[in-house]
């Protein structure tokens, strides 16, 4: 048994990369997206977060959220977000990858990996380094030239805002080369 332990900072913002089992491209498919979204809406209404990045690829996502202040609890944040979506995409006929037996009796679905990467931000650089790793990664997995090509990431809104010029990205900036968070 492995001895996992996470980084518990009320108030904090946190970086997430959370994957489907066997990286089984679920999210290629728009009603997946759809109740993917539909989840984190409902989950977000319910346990308030802030989401100041985030990006859907085929076969994950990453975000950075930032929880209130006093609260800490991302991970029933995120088992929650899981859960519905699981249920909901089951429910619609949506299929799920084979497990093995030892898995079913543990309850384990072929929907996703069993736990989410974390990080918890720790300064200004550390934020923005992740921030752009967000909006850089469908160019990093090769499924567009630029992150403005994408339509599953916040990358739209921080070019609307002034933040990033529409053309960025078409290279991995130099200060997330080799930065791998999944």
């Amino acid at each position: 048994m492995s001895d996992y332990r996470r980084l518990f900072v009320p108030g904090a913002t946190y970086f997430f990369t959370v994957v489907t089992y066997n990286r089984y491209p679920f999210f290629r498919d728009p009603t997946a997206q759809d109740h993917l979204r539909r989840a984190w809406l409902d989950i977000q209404s319910q346990l308030p977060f802030e989401n100041l990045a985030s990006v859907l690829l085929h076969d994950h996502f990453h975000c950075l959220w930032i929880l209130p202040l006093g609260d800490s609890d991302y991970s029933n944040r995120m088992k929650r977000i899981k859960e519905r979506f699981t249920c909901d995409w089951l429910a619609q006929g949506g299929h799920e990858v084979p497990v093995t037996d030892s898995q079913k009796r543990r309850g384990n679905r072929g929907i996703w990996q069993r736990r989410f990467w974390e990080h918890t931000i720790r300064d200004d650089a550390d934020l923005e380094n992740h921030f752009d790793y967000i909006h850089f990664n469908p160019g990093k997995h090769e499924y567009v030239s630029r992150p403005l090509d994408w339509p599953h990431s916040t990358f739209h809104q921080y070019v609307a805002s002034g933040h990033y010029l529409a053309d960025w990205g078409r290279q991995c900036p130099s200060h997330i080369q080799g930065f791998e968070c999944e």
